[in-house]
């Protein structure tokens, strides 16, 4: 029997036309949340349109016994990302969860790569996931409750030729640990998924993702986008506790991403300190033994600062 069920909660999964998105959209519904599948039905690189996406995954979900509707707005404009929450709000009377899922990938690296590659990237992933969350705020405020997903990669590591989709993954963190840190407060837990299957988007143009899908493919259905999506409902649900912080998913394991600083190397003399000390110490510098996961930024500040503390005019 389940027991981690969403009764009475209301969701809007972005991207949820198709693949991972897809799956988080049926999950949902499953468990008994009422879901707004949003997808605008573009192409892998964002181009383009086509309802079709977006309705049949809602129309599984109601003929499954759910309760679902679509919405094929583009959240990439802050009205695009206002209206799958307002189509919660109107439809349901509420809203509770943003998974942030859509996204788009045109594979392109130095030199090549334009401007235009990196802002095409930003105005899906990072800007989508900022006005779809931005518009759903209040409500959860006034509620004092609200669970938000944004979606990262391990894109972020980088390949070659997928500079633009990296960054705009990498910046999920970002966004993520500030939003947590304004929510402290308030029973709004927002965090990061890094997803790990086999969709269209895994499967463009690169010679990264070739070599890449020879590693995914050995375990057959492993790579099924089902099943990431646990991982997500917990994220989604009342039941979690944490918030900024990163969970990778998919193939059957589940684990912890973070971003750690060492101890580093304080030299006798911090105020002489040449090119040539940071040289002669560099594998100090990198050494991973003992390191610290910083909450936010002042306790980073302050651990990075603590040989400072009580001299006069240091923070």
């Amino acid at each position: 029997m389940r027991q981690h069920l969403f009764d009475d909660r209301v969701a809007v999964v972005t991207g949820a036309g198709r693949g991972i998105g897809r799956a988080y959209a049926l999950l949902l519904g499953e468990l008994g949340a009422k879901v707004v599948v949003n997808d605008l039905g573009g192409t892998m690189e964002g181009f383009g349109s086509d309802a079709g996406p977006a309705e049949a995954v809602a129309a599984e979900i109601n003929d499954a016994g759910g309760t679902a509707i679509a919405d094929t707005s583009d959240i990439s404009t802050a009205d695009g990302g206002r209206r799958p929450v307002a189509a919660a709000v109107e439809a349901f009377g509420r809203i509770d969860i943003v998974v942030n899922n859509a996204g788009n990938v045109r594979f392109a690296g130095l030199p090549d790569i334009d401007a235009a590659n990196i802002e095409s990237h930003l105005a899906v992933h990072v800007l989508g996931a900022f006005h779809t969350a931005r518009a759903a705020w209040p409500y959860m405020l006034e509620r004092n409750y609200g669970r938000v997903v944004l979606t990262g990669s391990i894109g972020m590591f980088g390949l070659p030729d997928n500079l633009g989709y990296a960054t705009a993954k990498a910046a999920m963190i970002g966004m993520a640990r500030s939003m947590a840190a304004s929510a402290r407060s308030h029973d709004i837990k927002v965090n990061v998924i890094a997803p790990n299957a086999m969709t269209r988007m895994g499967g463009g143009p690169s010679e990264g993702m070739d070599a890449l899908r020879e590693q995914r493919h050995p375990g057959g259905g492993v790579m099924d986008p089902a099943l990431v999506a646990p991982m997500v409902a917990y994220l989604a649900h009342e039941a979690c506790d944490v918030s900024g912080e990163v969970f990778l998913a998919g193939a059957g394991r589940f684990a912890h991403l973070f971003v750690g600083v060492t101890e580093g190397y304080l030299p006798a003399d911090p105020l002489k300190v040449t090119t040539e000390d940071i040289v002669g110490n560099l594998d100090r510098i990198k050494d991973h033994a003992g390191y610290h996961v910083p909450s936010d930024l002042m306790e980073c500040v302050s651990r990075y600062m603590a040989h400072r503390q009580g001299e006069e005019g240091e923070a």
